[in-house]
């Protein structure tokens, strides 16, 4: 599914684990901020990548290994005309609990799991990252993707960072939960943010300050992040792209296209195609 232009996209999702696969090369723009349900964990094979996360810029060089968590907001962008090409693995957090915690199910106390760094300059890493997308990538049997995929998760392990159990939280974090699970619930209606302070009984200047303090986002740019999320679980299940943009509150299905687009450049026809090898009507 590669693209006749400077920027191009391919994109492979395994059928059996769900895994997806891209590989993309990017000059000038490549993404707005956004976010994914998925951990996400790629190498730079090209050039330089820029893109922010964590409220900090990185740079990620030739054979440097890039992780992202799930909900962390980051763009990107080639630093010059040569632009950067990278291949990544989106992972369910399901996938990274079974195989990087598989005792914290039980745990009286679970711990949260995050990377300790966004990038890392780790050979042995990056090899195992290169090798497993190609085992997924070209659909090598299922004995050598499991053992490329449990190579990777070994060299993940050291990289592991465990967060303390959570503090009892605070009014302003319990009032931002509440407004997140709101949005979430009225997603389909379309909501305002003084319709949500309403029903809070707070001010929307100060909902609307503390929403983007404790989410990154404003309100309405989260939820567009969150419809976007569910929109792309919906079509890779071959959900019809008319119907997702209706369920999850979009205007129409040209509504959606140009919010994944901007997302994903990839519209929800191409990148359902790629997900299920459905027709491609756009």
């Amino acid at each position: 599914m590669q693209q006749a232009s400077a920027n191009w996209i391919d994109l492979h999702r395994d059928a059996v684990s769900g895994i997806e696969a891209l590989r993309a090369h990017f000059t000038g723009h490549a993404y707005d901020p956004h976010w994914h349900d998925s951990y996400l964990i790629g190498v730079t094979e090209q050039g330089v990548q820029q893109f922010h996360s964590r409220r900090k810029q990185h740079q990620s060089r030739p054979g440097t290994v890039f992780m992202l968590e799930p909900e962390e907001l980051h763009d990107g962008d080639a630093i010059n005309d040569s632009g950067f090409t990278y291949r990544m693995l989106y992972l369910s957090p399901q996938q990274i609990a079974r195989h990087l915690a598989p005792d914290q199910a039980d745990a009286p106390s679970p711990r949260e799991l995050r990377f300790a760094a966004t990038l890392r300059d780790d050979r042995p890493l990056a090899y195992a990252v290169w090798h497993a997308f190609d085992a997924l990538w070209h659909n090598h049997p299922a004995i050598i993707k499991e053992a490329a995929m449990d190579r990777m998760f070994g060299q993940l392990t050291p990289h592991r960072h465990w967060s303390l159990p959570a503090q009892p939280i605070d009014k302003d974090a319990r009032l931002a939960l509440q407004a997140r699970d709101w949005l979430i619930a009225h997603h389909a209606d379309n909501p305002g943010v003084a319709q949500m302070a309403q029903h809070l009984q707070t001010d929307r200047f100060r909902l609307s300050r503390l929403f983007q303090t404790h989410w990154g986002l404003p309100p309405h740019a989260w939820l567009v992040q969150w419809r976007l999320s569910q929109a792309r679980r919906q079509l890779a299940q071959g959900q019809p792209v008319a119907d997702v943009a209706a369920a999850l509150g979009f205007a129409d299905q040209s509504h959606l296209g140009r919010w994944f687009k901007r997302a994903c450049q990839l519209s929800p026809a191409r990148y359902q195609h790629a997900c299920t090898n459905l027709p491609d009507l756009g």
